[in-house]
Order: structure tokens, then sequence, then C-alpha cells
């Protein structure tokens, strides 16, 4: 059984579970207390050096990075998948990497960090700039979705699980989806999907939801 290092409200980490969710495989969760600082602690550096969840563990084998874990879960279990979730010709897997370049930067500096200032630090000036970074994404993002189902190909991939969980969430952080159809409907697509598993909503909720 995989052995996952978790943090129940991050978007990081949701995005892990979510996909093992969907694979079908049986977890274990780990939970974090990052607010306490145990992942500054001796023994959890000895896991992970940089200090950071989400962090899978199988067997002798340990993962770090949600990108990184994602696409070791799609190569390990590819054959008993239901699609190939990690295309690798060369233009699809491309693509795909583009996208998680995308999740780790243009999300994390947009509706990642809404959510985060609105959830767990508070920071009003960081949560301003990051709902302005996010429609500057969205408006991007929303085009390119115009007239298909998935961000890569006519099937979902890597990409989507990847960009779900911090744009599906960073309503409740202020940032107004209402405008972007395209955007509402792909988030729908994924949910659809069998094995879907939602990102918990911090309790309480903040009343910021204008999704």
């Amino acid at each position: 059984m995989y052995k996952l290092y978790d943090l129940a409200l991050s978007g990081h980490c949701h995005k892990v579970r979510l996909f093992l969710n969907i694979l079908g495989q049986d977890y274990e969760t780990v939970p974090v207390d990052l607010l306490a600082g145990e992942q500054h602690s001796e023994a959890y550096l000895r896991l992970n050096p940089f200090g950071t969840v989400p962090v899978l563990v199988d067997g002798s084998t340990v993962i770090r990075d949600s990108n990184a874990i994602l696409v070791y879960l799609a190569l390990k279990h590819q054959a008993e998948a239901a699609r190939d979730w990690y295309p690798r010709d060369a233009q699809t897997a491309a693509e795909v990497q583009q996208w998680f370049n995308i999740s780790a930067n243009q999300v994390l500096h947009g509706p990642a960090k809404a959510y985060i200032a609105t959830v767990f630090t508070g920071d009003t000036n960081e949560h301003v700039l990051a709902v302005e970074n996010s429609h500057k994404l969205y408006a991007i993002m929303d085009p390119l979705l115009a007239g298909q189902d998935w961000l890569v190909g006519g099937q979902p991939t890597l990409a989507d699980i990847a960009n779900y969980s911090y744009i599906s969430r960073a309503p409740i952080a202020g940032v107004d989806l209402s405008p972007y159809d395209n955007i509402r409907r792909w988030l729908k697509n994924v949910e659809n999907l069998d094995g879907f598993l939602a990102m918990p909503l911090p309790n309480p909720t903040p009343a910021r939801d204008e999704r």
C-alpha cells in the first residue's frame, strides 16, 4: 500500500489523492502539520530534505513533488488504467509538460496563493495580487478550452489532474469564475470522472465562494 505524507487542505496533496482514487489504488495518509512546523522536523527532513508535501512512499521508493508523483503513478499503473494518462508521443508529452509548468507557476501564483492567503496566512497584499494573477491566467486559459473538453487532446490526461485542485477551490478565495464558461465546464468534466474525489473545504468555509 502506498503511504502519502499529506496535508488535507493542500491542493498539491489533493491532486495526488484524486489521482490515486481515480486509479483505484489503496493508500495510507500520514498527516503533516505544516502550521506546527512538522515539515521542518529532523525526521521529516530525512524523508524530504525540501520540507514540503506531498511525499509518496512506495516500498523503498520515495517520490517528492506532486507532479512527479502523478507521473510515477501513471507510468506504474499504465497497463491497468482505463486510459493513458501520460501519453508519450513527442507532441502530447510536451503539451502535458507545458501544463505541469503552468500548474507550478501561473496557477501557483494565482489561484493557489489566493487560496493560501484566505485559508492559511491572511496576507491581504498577497491575496490581492494573487486574484489579479488568477484573472490573467483565466483570460488565457478560457479561450484555449473553447471547443474542447480537456487541456490536452481529446481525453483527460495528467494535465487536467495537475491543474484542477486549486482552480476548483479558488472561488472561496474570491476569484470569480462566472465570466469563464469554458473553465467552469472543464472543472465539471473533471468532477464527472469515475473515482473523482473533491478537495476538502476548510472549516469554517470563507464567505467568498462565487463559483
